[in-house]
């Protein structure tokens, strides 16, 4: 038999249904947990049930679930929310629910919740796992993450190379007018700041190595140490960094703030490729004006290290020169500026694939950014070490 009961948190005295009180009647009949729900079932009832629905919820003796909700008279997203909060937890652990009676209101509302219902769900039962798992969990998605970026980064690499503003398969010319825009902006206005960070840079490394090398009389050699670090290493790995914090972060927030505005779907409705139109002139800007602006780095940086080594360790700039001349070659010049193109398409990809993927809010924005910033760093200094490996292995 059906067994009949009531919310506990109707008020004393009134009967369960009195001025549309949501009424929960559930028992067990034929083997199958029946549950009939009636009443309004809105924001300023729901919180009477809410209790024994979270009772219903932690149950897990049951083998079928029937849901009735022909009963109810009104239904909002709070009801729906209590509502789908019970067919989901039992859902999870393998129970069959069957739901019955919808109402027009409740077939909207029920399907609408649901993605939120199973993401609070998630949560909670990540706070019940272990830290390992967590760990590991977190590993996996990261995997999967990286390997969607992956794919993605070749897509707008491909479509970038397809050509720019292609209109239904009709490439139409570059617009070098972008393109002078976007170098002015990237490569032209970061110019003081690369210089100021660089020539500190290259002081630095000068003092440290000339007050280190000064006790065994060799003060000379901080030449050689400044001009192969710098050259080789540091000039396009600094001037890669300060890009992808300056340009990288402003490409994403463009193309985001762009996306959030649907801007970038209009595009693809009048027929241009989003991807030629916004990203191409900033790949193109980066892969001239990064190499330009490397060249200008190393200048910087030994500038810096030669008036230090004047100051601090009386070497005039004629000595400093003739001994750089001896201590470098060109391939000592061209292993670092080698580099730059490559750094400048993957800061370029990183910064669109992230604006791209930006929602609709400000928050989803402000992350995607902060992730283009730190992914750019990351991956221009894993690419900067697979280079050393590969010049030393080839013995460049």
């Amino acid at each position: 038999m059906l067994t009949n009961s009531v919310d506990e948190a109707s008020d004393a005295g009134r009967p369960s249904g009195h001025n549309g009180d949501p009424r929960i009647e559930a028992g067990t009949q034929e083997g199958v947990f029946s549950c009939r729900l009636s009443g309004a079932w809105n924001t300023r009832t729901v919180a009477k049930v809410d209790a024994r629905m979270r009772k219903l919820e932690a149950q897990n003796d049951m083998q079928r679930i029937s849901l009735d909700l022909s009963g109810i008279t009104s239904l909002d997203t709070a009801g729906a929310w209590i509502i789908e909060r019970l067919v989901y937890a039992h859902q999870a652990r393998g129970i069959d629910v069957t739901v019955t009676g919808q109402s027009d209101a409740a077939k909207i509302l029920l399907p609408a919740v649901r993605d939120a219902v199973e993401q609070d769900g998630e949560s909670k039962l990540l706070e019940k796992r272990s830290l390992l798992v967590n760990l590991l969990e977190r590993i996996g998605r990261a995997m999967y993450e990286a390997r969607d970026d992956i794919v993605y980064g070749a897509h707008i690499l491909g479509a970038t190379i397809g050509g720019a503003q292609m209109k239904l398969g009709r490439a139409h010319a570059i617009n070098p007018a972008a393109i002078v825009n976007q170098i002015d902006r990237m490569g032209v206005g970061a110019v003081p700041i690369i210089i100021l960070m660089s020539a500190i840079v290259g002081a630095i490394i000068a003092q440290q190595g000339a007050f280190q090398l000064r006790y065994f009389g060799a003060e000379i050699f901080v030449v050689d140490l400044v001009g192969i670090l710098i050259l080789r290493e540091l000039g396009v790995l600094m001037t890669a960094i300060m890009i992808a914090g300056r340009s990288g972060s402003a490409i994403t927030a463009e193309i985001g703030s762009m996306k959030m505005r649907e801007e970038v779907d209009a595009l693809t409705v009048i027929g241009l490729n989003p991807v030629g139109v916004l990203v191409f002139p900033r790949l193109v800007a980066l892969m001239v004006g990064v190499p330009c602006l490397t060249i200008v780095a190393n200048f910087s940086a030994l500038g810096g290290a030669m008036l230090i080594a004047w100051l601090y360790s009386g070497i005039p700039p004629e000595a400093f020169i003739d001994r750089l001349r001896d201590s470098i070659d060109l391939s000592t010049i061209f292993a670092g500026l080698i580099k730059a193109p490559f750094m400048a398409l993957i800061v370029g990809i990183i910064a669109s694939i992230e604006g791209m993927k930006v929602g609709g809010s400000a928050e989803s924005l402000g992350g995607h950014v902060t992730a283009s910033v730190v992914k750019a760093i990351f991956v221009v200094i894993v690419v900067d070490g697979l280079f050393a490996i590969f010049y030393a292995a080839i013995d460049f």
